[in-house]
């Protein structure tokens, strides 16, 4: 990616800052701090940054428009009001996987305060991650015809990370730096009832502003997820919390 304009040199400030987070998870009253989802607005153009479980997704985009410009994500701990991350994916650098920053914040309100060389930045709160599936869940199975199957565990997984009102799916493997897809947008559940609401889907800029419905349970602490694809397909998948 190429800096053209101010703005464009600002989002990719912010993009590169955010693309410091991964491994290290920290459990604690600081992390809480900052669970939910974030947003800072750049005109129309969204900077969206969801934190569940140790996990974090910071994604832009423009959905009136819809244009998908870039995303990253990985895990994260903070310790001493810093936020300390490490790159498990970057669609626009590769390059960075695995790399880690340390980046010192402040809370006021519903504002999270960065800088970000030299210049202010300020996140706005969207939810503190208040949902019965909030986190972040990891696709471990199928069911088809009455039947489970599982998922062996390895370097490319498929995530999924909830705050209270968002959700971001994306497929990556870590281990060669390669990303296959991801999507997002908001959600709701409610008596079983699962709504996803597209605003950003890179493959097909079509399927942004549909809303997808599932019939969705808990159980025996695998999540449930069965209904139709953006696709038309019928699914029925199987998903776990990262530990």
């Amino acid at each position: 990616m190429k800096c053209i304009t101010k703005i464009n040199c600002f989002i990719l400030s912010l993009f590169f800052l955010l693309t410091g987070f991964n491994q290290g998870i920290a459990f604690g009253q600081d992390q809480n701090m900052i669970k939910g989802s974030w947003v800072f607005n750049e005109g129309n153009t969204d900077h969206m940054v969801i934190f569940a479980d140790g996990y974090y997704t910071y994604s832009v985009y423009n959905k009136s428009e819809k244009n998908y410009m870039a995303s990253s994500g990985g895990t994260f701990q903070v310790k001493d009001k810093k936020i300390i991350t490490r790159v498990e994916f970057n669609d626009q650098e590769p390059a960075s996987i695995g790399t880690s920053n340390t980046y010192p914040f402040s809370i006021d309100g519903k504002s999270m305060n960065l800088e970000i060389n030299n210049n202010p930045v300020v996140l706005t709160n969207i939810d503190n991650g208040a949902s019965p599936l909030a986190g972040t869940w990891r696709i471990t199975g199928r069911m088809q015809d009455g039947k489970k199957t599982a998922m062996t565990p390895g370097a490319r997984k498929t995530l999924k990370i909830l705050s209270g009102t968002r959700f971001q799916w994306f497929a990556i493997n870590p281990e060669t730096k390669e990303f296959f897809g991801t999507g997002g947008g908001t959600y709701t559940f409610k008596d079983g009832k699962y709504t996803e609401n597209i605003e950003f889907f890179p493959r097909d800029s079509s399927r942004v502003g549909m809303s997808l419905s599932f019939d969705d349970k808990i159980e025996n602490g695998e999540w449930h997820h069965t209904g139709k694809s953006s696709k038309g397909d019928p699914i029925y998948e199987l998903w776990s919390k990262i530990k």
